[in-house]
């Protein structure tokens, strides 16, 4: 795939990552079209698309909390117990019914810090005004809420657009103002004066006639 495609293709997985499954409208918002080599990487059920090696991680990740919540309603755990559950997000599987091991749920965790970085990428990239400190940026995308994250990729591309880089806010500021909620703006390049034809012939002319009222 291209690298268009391949942000593309980024994106529809992160939807399907919140919302569950993608539509025939999720994909064409995205698309813009029907591109084979994106396409065929979503299975199509009566309408409803969706990644399979996604949905089956996100099924396991599901059943994993449920398991945790039915161990915590099962014993008492005292508050320093909680903080450590809290704090590690691969413990010791005790419940010998939990047919989830320690290295499934590390590959969840990894495919989810995948689809932050990968967002991330695909933000700057798609930004293209790449000044600033990228790692700290990060951790700025890192702690933005899901629709938030939804609400710059619909109105950035448009922005990117109709701002030239020179104009376009740095990454860092338009992270921290939440610009994705300002109105996009195009702001235009100032008419150079006195560089066309028609410019030079006026300039002549008010010339001339300064001369003759003198």
């Amino acid at each position: 795939m291209t690298d268009e495609q391949r942000g593309k293709y980024i994106l529809l997985l992160c939807i399907q990552h919140q919302k569950g499954h993608l539509t025939e409208k999720d994909m064409l918002n995205i698309c813009k079209t029907y591109d084979e080599d994106i396409w065929c990487k979503f299975k199509n059920e009566d309408g409803i698309f969706f990644n399979e090696r996604m949905k089956e991680e996100s099924e396991k990740r599901a059943k994993y909390a449920e398991s945790r919540r039915d161990n915590r309603k099962k014993k008492e755990v005292k508050e320093e117990d909680i903080k450590n559950i809290s704090s590690t997000y691969v413990p010791h599987m005790e419940n010998e019914n939990e047919n989830i091991n320690k290295d499934t749920i590390k590959d969840i965790i990894i495919i989810d810090n995948n689809i932050i970085e990968k967002e991330f990428e695909t933000f700057w990239n798609l930004y293209d005004k790449k000044v600033g400190d990228k790692k700290k940026l990060f951790k700025k995308w890192a702690k933005l809420k899901q629709s938030e994250k939804d609400k710059i990729f619909e109105t950035l591309p448009k922005y990117v657009a109709s701002t030239e880089k020179k104009y376009r806010k740095n990454p860092e500021t338009y992270l921290n103002n939440e610009a994705w909620n300002d109105e996009i703006i195009t702001i235009q390049p100032k008419k150079q004066v006195g560089t066309t034809q028609a410019d030079i012939q006026q300039i002549m002319i008010n010339a001339k006639n300064r001369l003759l009222g003198e």
